[in-house]
């Protein structure tokens, strides 16, 4: 085994501590965010120093890769993947957090009947399965399961386009309620975000296994 052929090994591990520490991360804050849990809030916001730290380290580790040992054609398609999907994946966290940090506003639990017209467990569990999808294309290198995220993002931007409108019918007849009504379109917004991120990192996948450029591909 080659020098290159260990350090690519290591790069791929650590890809799939990122995205498992991320996954965990949303799996928290779909709990944390429905159920107002701070204490699961918290557990979010310090999880989120260890996925800056290894962000940090996966970019230095490809940045190695590229000075130093000159991968070609696969592999070097792989880590120039790794370093786009490394961001995209801390940029979700980041949308975890940021929720997570909403908890701490909320004055009162939320409408079940907003939650409910809004779609908004149906959009965390969307957002959630896409990016178990992607982690999964990237672990087992299956550029139809990528493939697959680009149908899943629909019904997202589906639900966000309509949460404005719902949102707005539903603080007209509960003024009272809208203070947690706004955070649960911030909320939608989020993971609408989410789902386009993970749209990202599947567009990566394809790039590096089949060495197609979906970015901006018009369907």
């Amino acid at each position: 085994m080659t020098h290159l052929d260990v350090e690519i090994r290591r790069l791929r591990e650590d890809m799939k501590e990122m995205m498992t520490l991320t996954l965990s991360q949303m799996n928290r804050i779909h709990k944390a965010f429905l159920t107002l849990d701070k204490d699961l809030a918290r557990e979010i916001v310090f999880y989120e120093r260890r996925i800056n730290s290894l962000e940090l380290k996966i970019d230095r580790d490809s940045e190695n890769i590229l000075a130093l040992l000159n991968p070609v054609a696969i592999d070097l398609r792989l880590v120039l993947a790794c370093m786009k999907i490394n961001s995209s994946l801390e940029r979700i966290a980041d949308n975890a957090e940021g929720l997570a940090n909403y908890i701490y506003e909320i004055k009162q639990p939320f409408s079940p009947e907003l939650i409910k017209n809004i779609g908004l467990i149906d959009m965390f569990s969307v957002a959630e399965q896409m990016l178990v999808d992607v982690c999964r294309s990237f672990e087992i290198e299956d550029s139809s399961l990528a493939h697959s995220i680009f149908k899943q993002d629909e019904k997202l931007n589906e639900l966000n386009k309509r949460a404005a409108l719902i949102t707005e019918e539903f603080i007209k007849a509960n003024l009272d309620r809208t203070h947690e009504s706004l955070f649960v379109l911030s909320a939608v917004r989020k993971l609408e975000r989410v789902g386009d991120i993970a749209k990202n990192i599947a567009e990566e996948i394809i790039f590096y296994i089949e060495a197609k450029v979906m970015k901006h591909k018009q369907d």
